[in-house]
């Protein structure tokens, strides 16, 4: 029997690193839908992980020529994972290994690396090139929370996060399109659900992965400046705004300040002021992309601001690139773990954006 080698990513170019990652040698997985793609021709694949966490364990999904055939989570350590055995050797298999959760902001020890592929038998060869590069910006419906699990299920735990079961997996696939993912649950533009005004995500949008803590993170290389030349997306959509309107309607409701402010309305001024500046850090990033912002999933109360920031963003730049898309309500038929939007609710918002991007990219 031929012997087995562990090779580094970093030697074989004919894999493709997916996600915002940094690292050569040794692939640092960040954001939920990081990892690897590759076509291999051999009988048999393992993967060598590193992995560690204190509240919140790392989950990877396995895919075999567009089916998911294993899903797990990974334990602390060094460890070899079984990809596949004892299939035909010489036949090419469309392999991708993707993160299933979310960058963990909450649990600084929260790692997840790819160290390497051990093969004997087999040879990697050369991925189509993708049709579309897409980036998704958004929350935990964006992370894919509640796609995993029963309906009323509410405990907060990993196993009910699933990169795979989301509509940017669902529309990339749809689209042969290259996706990336940058999203944070109970984050939103100016707050985070429960009125943290820190906790959102455009201050993080220019860097790999900033919302990350800890000293590891950081000599991983989650503060550096993203490189935006190098993966420049067709297209950009963002989901936020579902998390500023509990933190605003709660804080309203309860009679408190919120973001230092004495009325709703102030608050509305100042949310409608965070979307036109992030758009136009997302534009200056993406200067030749669609940008698309959603709304609507887990309620729209907020529709009339969100929509009114950016439409009139839109009309006072001339940018006839950038839109807003209001989105399907998520109902009790659509619902998943976690009185989050479940897979049913996901492939319903991923087929209008399937159809919505291929009319924009249709123009060009």
């Amino acid at each position: 029997m031929e012997q087995k080698k562990t090779v580094s990513v970093a030697a074989l170019p004919q894999v493709r690193v997916l996600g915002r990652t940094t690292g050569t040698d040794v692939i640092n997985l960040f954001w939920t839908g990081s990892g690897i793609e590759f076509i291999y021709t051999g009988s048999e694949l393992w993967l060598e992980v590193n992995a560690d966490y204190d509240i919140m364990e790392p989950w990877l999904s396995v895919e075999l020529n567009g089916v998911q055939i294993s899903r797990f989570p990974v334990n602390k350590g060094k460890s070899k994972v079984s990809l596949f055995r004892g299939m035909t050797a010489g036949k090419p298999k469309h392999v991708r290994i993707l993160k299933e959760v979310q960058a963990m902001s909450g649990d600084p020890v929260h790692m997840l690396q790819i160290l390497g592929l051990q093969y004997a038998d087999g040879e990697f060869l050369s991925l189509p090139e993708p049709k579309y590069r897409l980036e998704f910006v958004g929350d935990s419906i964006t992370s894919g929370e509640g796609t995993m699990g029963a309906v009323g299920e509410e405990d907060w735990i990993s196993a009910f996060f699933s990169a795979v079961n989301t509509y940017p997996c669902m529309v990339a696939d749809a689209l042969f399109a290259e996706y990336r993912v940058v999203s944070q649950s109970g984050w939103g533009i100016v707050t985070s659900w429960d009125g943290i005004v820190q906790n959102k995500i455009p201050p993080f949008y220019t860097q790999v992965c900033g919302l990350l803590t800890g000293e590891r993170n950081t000599s991983m290389g989650v503060l550096e400046d993203y490189d935006f030349k190098a993966w420049q997306p067709d297209a950009v959509i963002i989901n936020l705004g579902t998390n500023d309107a509990t933190a605003i309607q709660s804080a309203a409701e309860l009679g408190q300040e919120w973001a230092g402010t004495r009325d709703i309305e102030e608050v509305k001024e100042i949310l409608t002021t965070a979307i036109r500046d992030f758009l136009k850090v997302v534009r200056n990033c993406n200067p030749t992309a669609q940008i698309i912002w959603g709304y609507g999933m887990l309620g729209d109360s907020f529709l009339p601001v969100i929509r009114e920031a950016v439409e009139s963003y839109a009309t006072d730049t001339a940018d006839s690139r950038i839109r807003f898309l209001h989105l399907p309500d998520t109902t009790p038929d659509t619902v998943g773990s976690r009185l989050h939007p479940g897979v049913k609710a996901h492939r319903n918002v991923a087929q209008i954006l399937e159809e919505y991007l291929k009319e924009l990219f249709g123009r060009n």
